[in-house]
């Protein structure tokens, strides 16, 4: 046994090593050199060999700590873990075995019955609306291309007055048992037949229509109802318009992703609607009703003496229609003093006449800023 490599080394980790990372180098090691892989190399055989021998000591806590302990000398060969040869113990996993090589073995134990009902995937598109469609609603036409059950056959994949036959290599399951011999010994598993590709049936007359498949593709337009207040991303599900199933499967959905356009002036936050407003000096410094623009038409905002620049103002039940709900958010009107332009001679000297006649009271803000300054 002094001539054996230590176990650590072959798999390439640490004496503090996890039970999971121990297996996990483990599979990489035994993939890395399995005989299938490398075929007539006798170098790769030994260290599969000796990969599989280290494993079935450290896997197993008992062994572990024995071989921790004394090395090779602390392992009993005849206990059926010192070597290769000794035959599986309860370090090895069956399992793992067959997850690590069921590609090479032929695939998994099981599959799904090919006969049975399957339900149809699921289609999904995008459409793009405007604002004002997605605050209110609206009816749109949409096309698309799905999976459709063949008229022609009836989703037989035969052709009229045809029908498939069952598949007599697999007997109608379309998997067939497959055994080969590894170092492991001879292993059986499951792999789709090859005679009906594993579908369980075979068709001697293909339906000219969907070439045998039972399915072909077709275009379909529909009405689709998008609801108020549907909000930039969100998807509608059409039950049963998506892709046919097979075998009498129900049909898959159809995803409909709603994108909306911006608005020129509205900007959307969650059910609330918000935009600026410009106002003039003399409305915001006496006051005024001004009509302003609302989802729904026209509206009007009263604008309170002495306003300031950057002041919002809510208008309740304005904004957007909460999906599926009989209320609506609220409209936010922020409003913005424009300094007016272009002043003619007689203009200025008005205003400059006007400026003159104002006291410290009349800007209070200014007045409270260098107050604030002083001190």
């Amino acid at each position: 046994m002094a001539d054996k490599r230590d176990c650590y080394e072959i798999l390439g980790i640490s004496k503090s090593a996890t039970e999971d990372e121990i297996k996990k180098a483990y599979r990489k090691k035994a993939k890395q050199y399995h005989p299938d892989a490398n075929p007539g190399d006798k170098e790769a055989e030994e260290k599969f060999k000796e990969a599989n021998e280290a494993y079935s000591i450290l896997s197993d806590p008992d062994k572990k700590a024995k071989y921790d302990a004394y090395g090779y000398a602390g392992v009993d060969p005849s206990a059926g873990g010192g070597g290769f040869g000794g035959g599986f113990s309860g370090g090895f996993d069956m399992g793992d075995i067959f997850d690590m090589f069921g590609g090479m073995f032929g695939g998994g134990s099981t599959r799904r019955n090919p006969n049975a009902p399957m339900r149809g995937e699921d289609v999904g598109i995008r459409i793009t609306i405007d604002f004002d469609e997605a605050v209110f609603g609206c009816k749109k036409d949409i096309s698309y291309s799905r999976i459709e059950s063949c008229k022609e056959c009836g989703g037989s994949g035969a052709a009229k007055g045809t029908s498939a036959s069952t598949c007599r290599k697999c007997g109608g399951r379309g998997t067939i048992n497959v055994q080969r011999r590894t170092p492991f010994g001879i292993m059986q598993s499951t792999a789709a037949c090859d005679e009906c590709g594993g579908k369980g049936k075979i068709i001697q007359t293909p339906c000219r229509e969907c070439r045998g498949n039972g399915t072909v593709r077709k275009s379909k337009t529909l009405e689709v109802n998008i609801p108020a207040g549907i909000d930039n991303g969100q998807s509608i599900a059409l039950k049963g318009q998506g892709d046919a199933g097979l075998n009498g499967g129900p049909a898959g959905d159809l995803l409909i992703q709603v994108n909306i356009r911006r608005h020129e002036l509205f900007i959307r936050e969650g059910y609330n609607i918000r935009y600026e407003l410009p106002i003039t000096f003399a409305d915001a410094t006496l006051g005024a009703k001004i009509t302003i623009p609302t989802p729904d038409g026209m509206g009007e905002l009263t604008i309170p003496e002495g306003t300031q620049s950057g002041s919002t103002f809510s208008v309740r039940g304005k904004g957007v229609p909460k999906l599926n709900g009989k209320s609506r958010g609220d409209l936010y009107v922020t409003v913005v003093v424009e300094t007016p332009k272009g002043l003619s001679k007689k203009q200025k000297e008005l205003l400059s006449e006007f400026q003159q006649s104002l006291q410290d009271k009349n800007y209070a803000k200014k007045k409270s800023f260098f107050d604030k300054f002083k001190k």
